[in-house]
């Protein structure tokens, strides 16, 4: 049997299997429900680091460092929410208006997980899945695979001893695209949730099932005049976040917008925090080793460090170099760093004015990034107003990108699926939760004669 022909086949023994075990968890208590979500997030703990290793290893993005914050970051900051979060059963009672909602499972979810955080996805999707009451299938990305299938059988395990029926949380093993299609069209699949690139959230959506999928996120940052005295920790923020995982995130900064007044300011301290501002030569060579035809990514430069990246394209560096800066005075795929980079390059813009600044940030919000997240340093009330129609789901507001998007140091919900909205076709711009994999039943009594409609309307 050839790869796709198996691929397919374990899909449908894996999506039967699920929907059987699902069919079995049903009706299982709240409580239980909570101590095999919260099982499941001790036994990752001391795991996180092994896990991130082998994400290094197995897909060469990142570091190990990072991985493991991710990791943790989901099983204890996510898992923290999870637990105060009310998912199966009375969700509220309104005696008021009458009305009780329950929440109920959606079924078996087909879980697509991106080939930059193949543990930590599985992580955040298993334990959002199974505090609603669903069962689980993760397609993860052909280059993530033994990452992502021991992430979900340390998960597996755990819930199985804690009562949980065996196959509720399962990870393909035979990965083509074929297979992960046939996984989300499966008659027994309820709803799909998809990270990853454009050709991956594409086919979700066409798959024909309820679909949860985030698009791209080309993230401005702009940096207001009234930030003169902060600008030291601004930009430990915006390279810290930049740096982070070695870029692999998309709600990290990818362009910085300065106001003229603080601008030469900012490169200085960009540069004392480990940012190295390229040559334009230097820059061209960049763009034309990260970006490869048809206006993408090349996979082999997603996820590098800074020396590897000066190293490919031609150029030397300081050592302790933490992201690389191309200065832009345009945007679009004429200046392709202006894109998102999934990698330790950050754009630098030196707006004309505040208004100027603004229409920057909304030009490359809407460059490859319609929808994600923007970030502003400001603290001129009036000035985040008016930044905030940026075209964004998440408007981060004196925070670093990464760490505020995702819940850390924001109080938005924990999580690694952040919503982009009908600004690039997806379904919400929330960030996504246990509480998207619930159908929610309302229980609703009369409280007014319904006779009475024929005299207020006149039948």
């Amino acid at each position: 049997m050839d790869a796709d022909l198996k691929s397919i086949a374990a899909a449908r023994r894996a999506a039967e299997t699920a929907f059987e075990a699902y069919r079995a968890f049903l009706g299982t208590d709240p409580a239980q429900v909570d101590a095999i979500v919260d099982a499941m997030a001790r036994a990752i703990e001391p795991e996180a680091e092994r896990l991130g290793q082998l994400a290094v290893e197995e897909t060469g993005y990142g570091n190990v460092p990072d991985k493991r914050v991710k990791n943790l970051f989901n099983a204890l900051s996510v898992a923290d929410y999870l637990r105060d979060v009310t998912t199966l059963g009375m969700l509220w009672r309104d005696d008021a208006t009458k009305i009780a909602a329950f929440g109920e499972p959606m079924g078996v979810v087909a879980a697509l997980v991106p080939v930059t955080n193949p543990t930590s996805t599985i992580i955040f999707k298993v334990l959002s899945a199974v505090k609603a009451g669903n069962a689980i299938v993760c397609a993860p990305h052909p280059r993530g695979v033994s990452c992502g299938i021991e992430t979900v059988r340390i998960m597996a395990r755990v819930a199985e001893q804690m009562g949980a029926p065996k196959g509720l949380i399962q990870c393909l093993d035979a990965v083509t695209i074929q297979g992960t299609a046939e996984l989300m069209r499966h008659r027994r699949t309820s709803v799909v949730m998809a990270t990853g690139g454009p050709a991956m959230v594409k086919a979700a959506y066409s798959s024909g099932k309820p679909t949860l999928a985030v698009g791209a996120g080309n993230v401005p940052c702009y940096v207001h005049k009234s930030k003169a005295r902060d600008l030291a920790e601004v930009a430990e923020m915006i390279v810290t976040s930049k740096s982070f995982d070695y870029g692999t995130a998309c709600v990290s900064e990818q362009a910085v917008v300065a106001d003229p007044e603080i601008a030469r300011d900012l490169r200085h301290e960009l540069k004392l925090k480990g940012a190295y501002f390229c040559t334009p030569a230097e820059a061209d060579r960049l763009a034309g080793v990260i970006f490869k035809g048809a206006q993408a990514m090349d996979p082999e430069r997603v996820g590098q460090s800074p020396q590897a990246l000066a190293d490919a394209a031609g150029f030397s560096i300081p050592p302790r170099t933490r992201c690389l800066v191309s200065e832009e005075t345009e945007v679009g795929w004429q200046r392709p760093l202006s894109a998102e980079k999934l990698n330790p390059v950050l754009a630098f813009y030196e707006a004309k004015s505040t208004d100027h600044g603004i229409e920057l940030a909304q030009s490359i919000a809407k460059f490859e990034g319609w929808g994600h997240s923007s970030v502003i340093h400001s603290d001129d009330a009036d000035v985040v107003a008016r930044f905030a129609t940026v075209p964004t789901g998440r408007v981060l507001v004196n925070t670093p990108g990464i760490m505020g998007g995702m819940g850390y140091s924001t109080d938005l919900e924990p999580s690694f699926m952040l919503g982009t909205g009908t600004w690039s076709g997806s379904i919400t711009s929330d960030n996504v939760t246990a509480l998207h994999l619930i159908n929610i039943k309302r229980v609703a009594y009369e409280s007014r004669p319904w006779r009475d409609i024929y005299e207020e309307y006149g039948a």
